[in-house]
């Protein structure tokens, strides 16, 4: 009879995770968590002390002896050492809040002692132009695997990595839905680069030899079950109607004034036809590849924790 095949993770219930960090101080108010928080998601105070302040400190665990065993191995090799920025992925899926997950624990790792220097950048700058999705036949497929300049996002992950004094990277607009002509972000050398997107654990395209996730020190996956998801999307589609679409330069303008019934229906088909498949079919596959799952109940809570164990 066939063994069964053990998980890789360990699971940590949310009241177990809390009880790792019991006496650690949140340096976040209210005012700072409504600010971080994505449309839609429901992040709490109470939730940054329970679940997200032991997980900025088992970051900076990782990243403390990550630093000291660059350290030690450049002493052995009899080399001069340099700092080596700690790159972290975080994954999952349109309107999991992945988003609200990487500014938060951009905005904790850098409050922790030594004030370390932490940036963050998304995939989003590194889809391809719409013209350029559009002579493909690829707007359809927009955050897809292949809507994305692999190439580009790989070199530049390596260049930060590499610890080259400034590195570039293109602009995304969600009010136009494009890439910025003309403008870039510049990272300059930081001790935590975070690269948050919905397809940065993906293994190597056919024919590489390598992907982006080959450069992560420690990757998270933001996970929930797909109905769960499928409803935070449409409720966030009615959101964005009320708010961002209703300025006059937004790409999805068209869409302020649509009857509820009819965006219903829209944000629903969008779904079934693009975001749900692309969840299905690319993002979820990566999941095991990360080192920790935040894994939400259909509340937008965390329930548990799962950690990498082998």
């Amino acid at each position: 009879m066939s063994q069964p095949i053990q998980s890789p993770f360990v699971e940590i219930e949310r009241r177990d995770w809390a009880r790792l960090a019991p006496r650690m101080p949140n340096p976040l108010t209210e005012a700072e968590v409504r600010r971080l928080r994505g449309t839609g998601d429901r992040l709490e105070l109470r939730e940054v002390a329970e679940v997200y302040l032991p997980l900025s400190r088992l970051v900076s665990l990782y990243q403390e002896s990550a630093a000291r065993l660059h350290r030690e191995t450049t002493e052995f090799l009899g080399a001069t050492a340099h700092p080596t920025p700690f790159v972290i992925g975080v994954a999952g899926s349109v309107a999991v809040g992945k988003s609200t997950t990487a500014r938060l624990l951009k905005e904790l790792l850098s409050r922790w002692e030594g004030s370390p220097k932490v940036d963050l950048i998304t995939t989003d700058g590194f889809l391809h132009p719409n013209r350029v999705l559009e002579e493909r036949g690829l707007m359809q497929r927009k955050g897809f695997p292949e809507s994305y300049d692999r190439r580009a996002l790989l070199g530049f992950v390596s260049r930060v990595k590499s610890g080259e004094a400034e590195v570039r990277a293109p602009v995304y607009s969600h009010l136009s839905y494009d890439i910025v002509p003309g403008e870039e972000i510049v990272v300059r050398r930081p001790d935590v680069l975070i690269v948050e997107g919905l397809n940065v654990l993906q293994p190597p395209p056919s024919g590489s030899h390598l992907a982006v996730s080959d450069l992560f020190d420690f990757s998270i996956y933001v996970d929930a079950r797909t109905s769960a998801i499928r409803q935070w999307y449409v409720d966030r589609f009615f959101a964005l109607k009320a708010s961002a679409f209703q300025d006059p330069q937004s790409y999805f303008h068209r869409f302020a004034d649509m009857s509820d019934a009819r965006a219903r229906a829209y944000s629903t088909d969008v779904w079934d036809s693009i975001n749900g498949p692309n969840l299905v079919e690319h993002i979820l596959p990566t999941r095991p590849r990360a080192d920790l799952v935040l894994r939400k109940d259909d509340d937008h809570t965390i329930r548990s924790v799962l950690l990498r164990k082998v």
